[in-house]
């Protein structure tokens, strides 16, 4: 992540609490395959865990999670896509549920009303 992005995942963290995972590992390389490794910026795990690591996994397995994808500008399409794909690479996962957020710097109110229909909460955290 980017110093514009990183801090407003963890920010967003100490207001939901749980165990922070920064730069999940939703799927890993796999060349042979034609999988490229997928990150997403921040994985929390509403657990009684407080806690947090950068890159890697954690067992999720059962648990309640928030995928959390964070850009430092305008709320976008992109932005918007990877929150809606996140939540699908995580399903691998075989969380009990996810919610999927989208962190921006400012909104978009056409967006926004887009992400609700797809159920992706937009969070805005100004500079």
């Amino acid at each position: 992540m980017s110093k514009k992005e990183t801090w407003r995942t963890r920010l967003y963290w100490q207001i939901m609490g749980g165990f922070l995972i920064e730069e999940f590992h939703a799927t890993e390389l796999d060349s042979a395959a034609g999988i490229s490794r997928r990150l997403i910026d921040g994985v929390i795990i509403d657990a009684k865990e407080i806690g947090s690591q950068v890159g890697g996994t954690k067992e999720i397995e059962g648990k309640d999670v928030i995928s959390v994808q964070t850009k430092g500008t305008k709320l976008s399409m992109s932005l918007l896509g990877q929150a809606l794909f996140s939540k699908d690479l995580l399903e691998m996962h075989k969380p009990r549920s996810i919610q999927s957020v989208a962190i921006c710097a400012s909104g978009d109110a056409l967006l926004e009303e887009i992400a609700k229909k797809y159920g992706i909460t937009v969070v805005i955290i100004p500079v």
